[in-house]
């Protein structure tokens, strides 16, 4: 499918922010704690937005520039890392597991590196292991690394032979930071900074292992146990951290168990940035950014539907195709994307989680979806899709 084309010479932009920032007020007024957007339609100054609940002040004064945890948009960053290698001649896409981790995963021989990376194992997530629960919800401080998080995840039977469907699986990307630790001989954080990072000067861009902050940061947050929307399940409605308004104040806590998966913490600028290198092919050489493309469907029943590429989701919208991904972690849901080339780039944080994670709050959702596909619209320099 391919990437939608600029909008056409008179069409009425949905520009200048102001729309944007009425649907970012909204959500706030919706119960959002924060919300950072910024969209750039490579023709001008972008559009940087800071919204932010009046209790929440007190803590800190949300800015365009904060750091904040991006989650699974990790993924893209641990793809690019691997297919940097591919493109090296150290791996290759047709790798099985077993070769890298030997004895480290069950029919390793049968999964190979592409598997992992487009989400195709089987292999079970080891996020909803419930030896992961204490350190999600900030009560275990332990520095997770790449091998234990994979063999939490291997614990479990696998949910289809190698290759048979498409389900997402953070313990792909667990196996993937042990893979590249194993061939580099270094730790994906230190990856991160030398081969993305540094290159590209992203001053705010780096994966955390422990709940370090490098700079001023967005404050995120969840309901108390007390709060919290009866969806939520009980194992998950207690999360440390200092109580504020009715809502935990979660940026204390590490993101550390997302690992290769979901520890990156970044800015939006950054990720503009990164987008922009990425897809013009300054981090990976033709061929590699090819594969990094070439998706399949996420749903089986609808073929020309959105895809999964490696580490990287494709989908169509009403005002054009993007690539990106999604990321959520505690006090964090974040959306990016971009269009074909890079230039163009939109992100959206809201500053709490759980609405999402657990369908948990049809307001905050409805007013979320709005301020998303409108960002995705003004990108494109269109109307927004009413």
């Amino acid at each position: 499918m391919a990437a939608a084309s600029p909008a056409a010479a008179g069409a009425t932009p949905y520009t200048t922010g102001n729309e944007l920032r009425k649907l970012a007020r909204a959500l706030v007024d919706a119960g959002a704690p924060g919300v950072l957007v910024r969209v750039d339609d490579g023709r001008g100054r972008p559009v940087e937005i800071a919204e932010q609940a009046a209790w929440t002040r007190r803590d800190h004064l949300l800015k365009p520039g904060d750091e904040f945890r991006v989650a699974s948009n990790t993924k893209t960053m641990t793809a690019t890392l691997v297919l940097q290698l591919v493109a090296e001649g150290k791996l290759a896409l047709t790798d099985p597991v077993e070769k890298w981790l030997p004895g480290k995963v069950p029919n390793g021989g049968a999964i190979t590196l592409r598997m992992l990376l487009n989400h195709t194992s089987g292999l079970f997530d080891y996020t909803t292991d419930p030896a992961l629960r204490p350190s999600m919800l900030g009560k275990d401080r332990r520095r997770w690394t790449s091998a234990q998080l994979l063999a939490v995840g291997v614990k479990h039977d696998p949910l289809f032979a190698p290759g048979k469907k498409w389900s997402y699986s953070n313990t792909n990307y667990a196996a993937l930071g042990a893979v590249l630790e194993r061939v580099t001989g270094t730790s994906v954080a230190a990856l991160v900074r030398d081969r993305i990072a540094r290159p590209l000067g992203l001053k705010h861009t780096y994966l955390a292992t422990d709940s370090t902050w490098r700079g001023s940061y967005a404050r995120g947050y969840e309901r108390d146990a007390a709060h919290m929307p009866p969806s939520v399940p009980a194992a998950v409605r207690d999360l440390a951290g200092p109580r504020r308004n009715g809502h935990v104040d979660v940026s204390g806590n590490s993101p550390g168990w997302g690992g290769a998966a979901g520890a990156v913490v970044s800015t939006t600028r950054d990720w503009a940035r990164f987008y922009g290198a990425l897809m013009s092919g300054k981090l990976l050489p033709a061929a590699q950014l090819a594969q990094l493309r070439t998706t399949v469907p996420v749903d089986p029943r609808q073929p020309d539907g959105p895809g999964y590429g490696l580490g990287i989701q494709h989908a169509a919208h009403p005002c054009g195709t993007f690539w990106g991904h999604d990321g959520g972690i505690p006090g964090y849901l974040t959306t990016t994307v971009t269009d074909q080339s890079g230039t163009r780039t939109a992100t959206v944080l809201v500053s709490t989680e759980y609405w999402a994670e657990y369908e948990a709050d049809p307001k905050i959702a409805k007013a979320a979806q709005a301020l998303q596909s409108a960002a995705i619209c003004t990108m494109y320099g269109k109307p927004a899709s009413r």
